[in-house]
């Protein structure tokens, strides 16, 4: 089965704890300026910025994806550790390549610059990398 990505307007309980799960597994430093997972996908929810990639009726990533100026600033990305390395994160960041396109926006990779594998992230992905 494919990976989907979405921009929910509301979740399920079920997609909501999906993506608790989802942020209980980043790193510390991925989730400022917010204090937890819930406060972030929250936020996300009401400024209509989240994105989910839903496999098999479930939940195994997310990110946020918000215009700022000339750019499309893609930040908080995170899989599931379990399903990590399958591809989720990739369909997230071909979305937003896509949705970049289309809005005629530079995608950018929002995240602490001083954070290594921020820097190999954004070098992988060949996308220029922004402090959030």
């Amino acid at each position: 089965m494919p990976v989907y990505v979405e921009c929910p307007a509301q979740l399920t309980e079920q997609d909501r704890q999906d993506l608790l799960n989802v942020y209980a597994d980043a790193p510390d430093w991925l989730l400022p300026p917010f204090a937890a997972g819930a406060a972030l996908i929250e936020q996300c929810l009401a400024d209509g910025s989240l994105r989910v990639a839903r496999f098999n009726g479930r939940l195994l990533g997310a990110a946020r994806l918000q215009p700022v100026g000339d750019f499309l600033r893609l930040s908080h990305l995170c899989v599931r550790a379990l399903t990590r390395g399958r591809g989720v994160a990739r369909r997230l960041v071909d979305e937003a390549r896509r949705e970049a396109q289309q809005q005629d926006l530079l995608l950018v990779l929002a995240a602490d610059p001083a954070q290594e594998v921020a820097e190999q992230l954004a070098a992988h992905l060949m996308l220029p990398l922004r402090a959030l």
